[in-house]
């Protein structure tokens, strides 16, 4: 887990290399490049991290640890399920609230000055050259690392399923959110429905297009990556409460390297 310093906000700088100090962390982690598995699994929102020129944005050091700044529990859960899967896993470490990876740029949630109810104060009255720094450095990184994965997969002719995983709070703006999971899809519905099947036959109370629709002005990894390219995909969102422990984790590693095989699986039946 990632955990930003509390320590007082320094100005934003204005450069992409006062951004990132050169012992901080690159903005994308690769497991498995050369992973054996027809998932190709990326996490937007897996970490929490904050560059140290941000200080913290503004924010208390435990509002960083909250659902505004990433998805509790869904890069811990990839990294397992990708384990076990042997597949390729690309995630983002820095935190939403520096720059959102599931959002076009430009867009108000990109760069967001609010989050749910929480002000951000280190997002207000960007310059454009602090706006295209954090793209830059972090948002333009992890997309480009899904690209070139993408790219490499399609000259080896490996099949590919994208799987882009995340988590949802159980409680947003004081209404309850009963699905303990949802699957997302834009234009192509394929294995999101196939997946949506299997979890609901094995007794979870599953979201379509729930508790997030997509579409291309919302999400950006899907759209651009899975759908431009015409591979199947499906984004995953996960409950929070049901991960966010270890024990929790496990129950849904079980669960998911026992459903995904079998959705793909499907998959290729209907293909044929």
């Amino acid at each position: 887990m990632e955990e930003s310093s509390p320590s007082p906000d320094p100005p934003d700088p204005g450069s992409g290399e006062a951004l990132l100090a050169p012992d901080e962390p690159a903005a994308v982690r690769i497991d498995r490049p050369d992973g054996s598995s027809p998932f190709l699994m990326v996490c937007d929102h897996a970490g929490n991290r904050i560059p140290r020129a941000l200080g913290t944005l503004g924010l208390a050091a435990d509002e960083l640890q909250r659902h505004i700044a990433w998805d509790i529990g869904a890069g811990a859960l990839a990294e397992t399920v990708a384990g076990g899967l042997d597949a390729c896993l690309i995630r983002q470490i820095y935190s939403r609230l520096v720059i959102d990876c599931n959002r076009p740029p430009g867009v108000p949630s990109s760069i967001p000055t609010v989050s749910e109810r929480t002000e951000i104060p280190g997002n207000r009255d960007l310059s454009e050259a602090r706006k295209a720094a954090r793209r830059r450095l972090i948002f333009d990184p992890y997309h480009d690392a899904i690209a070139a994965a993408l790219n490499r997969r399609r000259a080896l002719e490996s099949e590919t399923v994208l799987l882009a995983m995340h988590s949802f709070t159980p409680v947003f703006m004081d209404e309850p959110r009963s699905w303990q999971c949802g699957v997302l899809y834009n234009r192509d519905g394929r294995f999101a429905r196939i997946l949506a099947d299997l979890m609901a036959h094995d007794g979870l109370s599953v979201g379509d297009n729930a508790p997030y629709a997509m579409t291309d002005a919302s999400d950006y990894t899907v759209p651009v990556h899975a759908e431009a390219r015409s591979l199947p995909y499906v984004e995953l969102e996960i409950r929070q409460d049901l991960i966010a422990d270890e024990a929790g984790r496990r129950i849904w590693a079980e669960r998911l390297l026992r459903l995904l095989p079998e959705a793909h699986r499907r998959l290729a039946n209907v293909a044929t």
